[in-house]
């Protein structure tokens, strides 16, 4: 068997188990002993043979073309962000080299512009780290703060937490926008340490983790019960960074003439009154 990690073996299994025979119009008969789709259900509607398929989830075989991928997608029921990963893990070779930590650098113009913005804005790292944050950031949440992490914080602190009144909806997003941020880039030692870190401490992580959903992170509303003004909903804009390693510039705005642009102002007036005295 192949050396490195399983990854495009790993994924089609899991995708596969979250398939039901009724999905994918083949008529249960008895009780099935397996989640989802077997190996020669899902080999028999790609149209390939199921020793080749379990080759692939075995890791025997990891340079599949793309027509077998592609096919792969249309039967495991994957959206165009999950069919694009499942392409690059049949493209990845394996890494053998001991790799060192990557430290994230946030450039001094950004960093500027984040200090200076009136709204709430951070940069994040391609890990979910807090590279940068400034004060009206601090006052949505006192984790989002320069030297945090989205995830840890998200999953393992109860203060956090109690923010999001849909906590559980907001992290399958979470674990969907970190893989699909993190890619094949899976030998990073910050990338290693973190997600084990999370699959000890947090079981809900663990079993998202286990699912190898996959979907971009991007910019969508974000509801939060905040102790001082209430609910407050605003809209997250994440903007990719150019010449950096997956760092994204998050902003936070409200819409114009509404409840929340009063409560986020209300914030900024507190900062900039504890500011002063």
């Amino acid at each position: 068997m192949t050396d490195g990690p399983n990854l495009l073996g790993d994924y089609v299994r899991a995708r596969r188990e979250l398939v039901t025979p009724e999905q994918v119009g083949i008529p249960v008969m008895g009780v099935r002993r397996v989640p989802g789709l077997r190996r020669e259900e899902v080999a028999m509607l790609a149209g390939i043979s199921v020793d080749y398929y379990l080759r692939l989830e075995q890791g025997r075989d990891r340079n599949p073309s793309v027509q077998v991928l592609e096919s792969l997608a249309r039967v495991l029921r994957l959206d165009d962000d999950a069919t694009a990963y499942l392409l690059r893990l049949g493209a990845d070779k394996p890494r053998r080299r001991q790799r060192r930590r990557r430290k994230e650098i946030v450039p001094p113009g950004i960093a500027g512009l984040v200090a200076m913005l009136p709204l709430p804005a951070t940069v994040e790292g391609r890990y979910f780290d807090v590279l940068a944050a400034n004060a009206l950031a601090t006052a949505l949440s006192p984790r989002l703060v320069a030297g945090a992490n989205r995830l840890r914080d998200v999953f393992l602190d109860p203060a956090e937490q109690a923010l999001y009144p849909d906590w559980e909806n907001a992290t399958v997003g979470m674990v969907a926008g970190f893989r699909e941020s993190v890619g094949t880039d899976t030998d990073d030692p910050r990338f290693i340490e973190l997600v084990g870190e999370l699959c000890l401490a947090s079981p809900r992580f663990s079993r998202l983790w286990a699912r190898h959903d996959v979907e971009a992170c991007e910019g969508a509303p974000k509801h939060i019960d905040h102790p001082q003004v209430g609910g407050l909903q605003l809209n997250r804009e994440r903007l990719a960074i150019g010449g950096t390693a997956g760092q994204m510039l998050v902003v936070y705005h409200p819409d114009p003439g509404t409840d929340n642009a009063d409560k986020l102002a209300l914030l900024a007036s507190a900062i900039q009154m504890s500011v002063r005295t």
